[in-house]
């Protein structure tokens, strides 16, 4: 809702009618972050569902908190310089992996309990606490 509200403004302020590219830096710029926030969130919630789902609750939720006030940084850092934004970015990319990472352990957990009977799964959510906050670090 606050990037649509920026975008919004961003549009009234321009003297623009609905949401027409004008080609006023400040309007793209608002315009191209709301996009690329938007585009990257179909993944970031498949992610953070698998990773929930197949291995640990509690780091997959505080590594999607995390990765919420990361894309915060990078939309904010947009409508500054471009160069702003970098950090944002790769910090995002960063707790994507992880969750990644973490259904992947997950299904890799799941197998190995159906083919060997072999369970990692303390193991797996031991590791997992352990690693995610080391997401804080820049």
């Amino acid at each position: 809702a606050f990037f649509a509200n920026k975008v919004e403004h961003e549009s009234r302020h321009c003297n623009s009618k609905g949401l027409q590219r004008q080609g006023s830096s400040s309007f793209d710029r608002v315009y191209t972050a709301n996009q690329n926030c938007g585009h990257a969130y179909p993944t970031f919630l498949a992610v953070l569902w698998c990773a929930g789902l197949l291995c640990s609750q509690a780091p997959a939720a505080f590594a999607g908190l995390m990765y919420l006030f990361v894309r915060q940084k990078y939309f904010v850092g947009y409508l500054g310089e471009r160069t702003q934004s970098t950090p944002g970015y790769l910090f995002g990319k960063r707790i994507i992996l992880f969750l990644f990472l973490m259904s992947v352990a997950g299904i890799l957990n799941y197998y190995l309990v159906y083919f060997f009977g072999s369970d990692l799964e303390i193991h797996i959510k031991t590791i997992t606490s352990a690693i995610s906050p080391l997401l804080l670090i820049p």
